[in-house]
């Protein structure tokens, strides 16, 4: 750094070029020596007060804080020849160029004092002087000349011209310009040849040559109007320019990083809080906050020293950012602590699973200079607004999380409400505990019989899922099965469980018997995967059901999320043969334009508008409605949930005849249902 500081030092004051940085309220932050030089103030004058000290009076400075300072924060970088007042009053000609810099709303400003330039360019304009006197003294100060006729013949250059491209006198100006091969855009700028004002640009030739210029009209002798440039070399002004604003970028930069790993450091990282914290609370969402603290870092550092322990800190980092997503904030706050900012939360069990992702990341073996080392964690979270509001809150609760799960025994994470770490952990045992239910195939399908109750004749099944757990016994599938929908484990536990009803239902049919038709659910996830179709009909080979044999269960809501899909893939599972049925219809919010386009065969009235019926108006309604869509669009109809004769009674009276409940049978398994039903 020091290097960098001295490097800056002598570009700064050492150029002919003075310097000024002023923020949006127009306070002097910098000035360099070349600056005070010009105006006569000393450093402390000029930085103890704002940009006013410069302008001729209150009026002067408004106008050039409204025309210039702002239109260079809207990113328009700006340069512009004004007069300005010394400290003894006296006036004087600069030439000023801004540009934004850094992200604090701050401009960068250059000025060169061009007084001799413009009195030189004014005698010129007087034919009362001498034009040879004044040719010389344009010469000594720099500036060069150059005129060009109306057709852009070159028809004068001064030395300092000539030192710069050579003698290019009676040439066409573009060959006469740092080897232009077509018409130089500035020759033909109107308001210069009609005569209408002096205009300054500055180009960029491709040498990398810069250049200013101020381009005036003069009238000839014959009343023709021939174009006269003032040019003057600011190249090493703009490189100074550049490499100030790259310096400027290394120090926000190294400001705002840890040194080490490149990470945001506690700066950056308490803006990024504060930012992620503004956006959840206009959005209505959750930020988690994980304080991550490596277990015996100092016991390694002390016994391996401190250049193992920063390669090991580089190796941690990379793992920490392979765990989270691109818009998320890992942040570095020293020695061997790390903190996280997890955005947009959906679930906040989403936080549990990112350290447990951490967790499992962190426990693989390091190696470093032929050293094997573990380096496991200990994680603390709190979460944005349940447990705080400001940024020392939440970074208080998340470090005292972490204390916990020390305390704990490390290599664990604990969150700051302690409810949610009991939930955090049921979880992680319950997805633990599915994974080793399916290799140990610990699920088991249980069968409710489909009767015709006007016949009291059984028409078939729906096959249900039930989980025997060795030490917990049958757990309900409303504790697991959304678990597995969002674990994505529901894809596997589907097709178990397809599987062993497609073949019990086959047995049953080998041995003579009449089990009519299997209904089997299908979750969201099974629906959408690119290998369905596939993966059924080869379940369909290997347990020799046949297709007719076959119903699926398709909730009204998962195929609604995305109707085109739906209608896709649902037509492809019947062109196999299988027919398909809308499960707890009436509860999503399907439309009727998208209803007819579906393949399906059936509609299951759900227990909700069955459970209260026949005394409830509202439910009788509903289910004459569904009852008459089903006649209407010439589909199939079954309720469920029907538990009494009186429900029974007046679905029949009303056309549906086929129902599902406990009045005849609760889900039972196979060997029950066989002999309850088929024999």
């Amino acid at each position: 750094m020091q290097v960098h500081t001295e490097w800056l030092e002598q570009i700064i004051n050492n150029s002919h070029i003075g310097i000024l940085v002023v923020d949006r309220e127009r306070n002097n932050l910098f000035v360099n020596d070349r600056l005070c030089e010009m105006f006569g103030y000393t450093q402390e004058e000029i930085l103890s007060t704002n940009a006013e000290i410069f302008h001729v009076n209150h009026d002067t400075f408004l106008k050039f804080a409204e025309l210039a300072f702002d239109a260079v924060l809207k990113g328009e970088p700006l340069a512009v020849e004004y007069q300005f007042r010394r400290a003894d009053g006296s006036l004087f000609w600069g030439h000023i160029a801004g540009d934004p810099i850094g992200a604090e709303n701050e401009v960068l400003w250059t000025m060169v004092d061009i007084t001799q330039r413009i009195e030189a360019q004014k005698k010129l304009e007087d034919t009362n002087y001498n034009l040879e006197q004044y040719l010389e003294a344009i010469d000594k100060i720099g500036i060069g000349l150059f005129v060009v006729d109306e057709d852009y013949t070159t028809r004068y250059m001064n030395k300092t011209m000539i030192s710069w491209f050579g003698n290019q006198m009676g040439k066409t100006c573009y060959s006469s310009v740092a080897g232009l091969t077509e018409p130089c855009p500035y020759c033909k700028l109107p308001e210069v040849i009609s005569g209408k004002k002096r205009v300054l640009y500055e180009p960029t030739t491709p040498d990398g040559q810069s250049f200013e210029i101020v381009a005036t009209s003069i009238k000839n002798s014959d009343g023709t109007i021939s174009k006269m440039e003032f040019i003057r070399n600011v190249t090493d002004q703009k490189e100074a320019q550049k490499k100030l604003q790259e310096q400027k970028e290394k120090f926000d930069y190294q400001a705002h990083h840890d040194s080490l790993t490149g990470l945001p450091n506690r700066v950056l990282f308490t803006d990024r809080l504060s930012q992620a914290m503004e956006k959840a609370k206009r959005n209505d969402s959750k930020v988690a906050l994980l304080f991550i603290d490596l277990d015996h870092f100092k016991e390694i550092n002390d016994a391996l020293g401190h250049d193992i322990g920063d390669k090991i800190l580089k190796q941690v980092s990379q793992r920490l950012q392979g765990c989270i997503r691109e818009e998320d904030t890992l942040a570095r706050l020293g020695g061997d602590e790390f903190i996280l900012i997890l955005e947009h939360l959906v679930d906040v069990q989403d936080a549990s699973r990112v350290a447990t992702k951490i967790l499992n990341a962190l426990s693989a073996s390091i190696t470093i200079e032929g050293h094997t080392l573990y380096v496991s964690s200990s994680i603390g979270i709190s979460i944005y607004p349940d447990d705080g509001d400001t940024t020392q809150n939440l970074l208080k609760f998340a470090d005292s999380a972490m204390y916990k799960a020390k305390n704990e025994g490390r290599n664990n994470y604990q969150f700051y409400n302690e409810s949610m770490t009991e939930l955090a952990f049921e979880r992680v045992f319950m997805e633990a505990s599915l994974r080793e239910a399916l290799t140990k195939e610990e699920f088991i399908v249980y069968y409710q019989p489909q009767i015709n109750a006007s016949e009291d004749r059984l028409i078939g099944m729906e096959a249900l899922v039930r989980w025997k757990h060795p030490s917990m016994g049958i757990v309900s599938p409303a504790k697991f099965i959304p678990l597995a929908e969002s674990t994505g484990l529901i894809v596997q536990i589907d097709r178990y469980v397809m599987k062993k009803a497609m073949m019990q239902l086959s047995q049953w049919y080998k041995e003579g018997l009449e089990p009519g038709v299997l209904a089997m659910n299908l979750s969201a996830s099974q629906l959408h995967q690119e290998d369905f179709i596939e993966v059924f009909e080869a379940l369909l080979e290997e347990t020799e059901c046949k297709a007719e044999w076959i119903e699926l269960e398709v909730t009204e809501s998962q195929i609604m999320k995305n109707p085109q899909k739906a209608i896709r893939i649902l037509q492809e599972i019947s062109a196999i043969g299988i027919e398909l049925a809308v499960d707890d219809f009436g509860t999503g919010y399907s439309s009727l334009a998208y209803l007819k386009r579906f393949p399906i065969n059936k509609l299951k009235i759900d227990q909700e508008f069955v459970k209260d019926l026949p005394y409830n108006e509202e439910d009788s309604g509903i289910v004459r409605a569904v009852i008459a869509l089903a006649e209407a669009l010439k589909l199939h109809i079954i309720a469920e949930g029907v538990e009494k004769e009186e429900q029974k009674k007046f679905l029949i009276e009303n056309g549906c005849k086929n129902i599902q409940g406990y009045l005849y049978s609760r889900p039972i398994e196979a060997d029950s249902f066989k002999e309850k039903f088929l024999l």
